[in-house]
């Protein structure tokens, strides 16, 4: 036992090991070390290639009465069930700069969204793929990771049954295609439905030359009536709120929605369809309570701040006037057009 107590404190045993644990630090502290040559030349970042931290100052993010003169980018977005060609060379004479738009679509899970898809695929192609002035700064088609509840024909997707589920596969869809999309330089987001087939081609510098956080045109539907030409209201999304609606939902759960523009869910609100007067200045102004989402022009900040389409009961609201709710609720007022049009595609 003797022995082997002062083998292991042998003098030249510890300063052996003292050599081997300096030599060991020295390998490790070495700026060389676990690289293939101590000698190669530190890596130059070649220029044109991405910082690796970007800085984005938002406040300068500018939405003004003017978006093409202060060149503010605008968004536009549109949940695609059904391909309208109608609706893609009315998108195609907007006369907003292309440059400064980017585009949008979400396309369902069915076999109509399947062939929706291969048209926009095809439309998307022949235009990114033309003049590069006549390019959009960039486009996103999304597929939906859930599926669509009820079918896609008008009558069907309006009965009063299917608007729950319907409202909240919407509400869903418009969420997921905002939040995909929007960008640090996005100033404004319109959003604008397959079959709104007709508006007037400076429909983005008009809207936002109010300078409102969110505002909406009054959708209406071109029809024959004993053979003339007539127009008749469509939305009936955007309404002033009634005390009669109030009430109904003070009395109602909170999983329970209203929905406007029904005989068995009379609400009495003051819908903007009805305000429309031939001949009257289309640039008057209504605030509202709730807004439609045909043709919706939203400053992005909005969204920034939260505002979403709630999928499910908000105050009684969902989808889009569930929007009109949370964004007032965050500060924001809607206002709406009720003399200046947009068509909706009449089946």
């Amino acid at each position: 036992m003797a022995a082997r107590s002062l083998r292991r404190s042998n003098p030249i045993t510890l300063f052996l090991a003292l050599i081997l644990f300096l030599g060991f630090l020295i390998f490790l502290l070495s700026p060389g070390s676990g690289s293939a040559s101590s000698s190669s030349p530190p890596k130059v970042q070649k220029p044109g290639l991405r910082r690796p931290v970007t800085h984005y100052k938002m406040n300068n993010v500018n939405t003004t009465k003017d978006p093409v003169g202060n060149r503010e980018r605008v968004l536009i977005l549109t949940p695609l069930a059904r391909f309208y060609p109608e609706y893609w060379a009315n998108l195609l004479k907007l006369s907003f700069p292309r440059e400064l738009v980017e585009l949008g679509f979400i396309v369902p899970k069915t076999r109509e969204g399947n062939a929706a898809l291969k048209q926009l695929e095809d439309a998307v192609r022949k235009v990114q793929s033309g003049p590069k002035k006549g390019r959009f700064h960039g486009v996103t088609i999304m597929r939906q990771d859930f599926d669509t509840p009820t079918p896609q024909n008008e009558k069907d997707r309006h009965a009063l049954a299917a608007q729950k589920l319907r409202r909240a596969a919407m509400a869903r869809a418009r969420n997921s295609l905002v939040f995909t999309t929007i960008g640090t330089e996005t100033s404004w987001v319109l959003w604008l439905d397959s079959d709104i087939v007709e508006t007037p081609a400076t429909l983005i510098q008009d809207l936002a030359a109010h300078d409102k956080a969110v505002i909406v045109p009054n959708c209406f539907q071109r029809y024959v009536e004993n053979g003339a030409p007539a127009i008749r209201p469509y939305d009936f999304n955007s309404w002033h709120d009634s005390p009669k609606a109030l009430e109904m939902a003070a009395k109602m759960g909170n999983d329970d929605v209203i929905f406007e523009g029904y005989r068995e869910m009379a609400t009495y609100r003051t819908l903007m369809a009805y305000e429309r007067v031939e001949g009257a200045d289309p640039n008057a102004e209504t605030p509202l309570e709730g807004v439609g989402g045909t043709a919706l022009l939203v400053k992005a900040e909005v969204h920034r701040d939260g505002a979403m389409f709630p999928p499910f009961a908000f105050y009684n609201l969902i989808e889009t006037e569930g929007f009109a709710k949370m964004a007032r609720r965050l500060g924001y007022q809607p206002y709406g057009l009720p003399n200046y049009l947009v068509y909706h595609y009449n089946e």
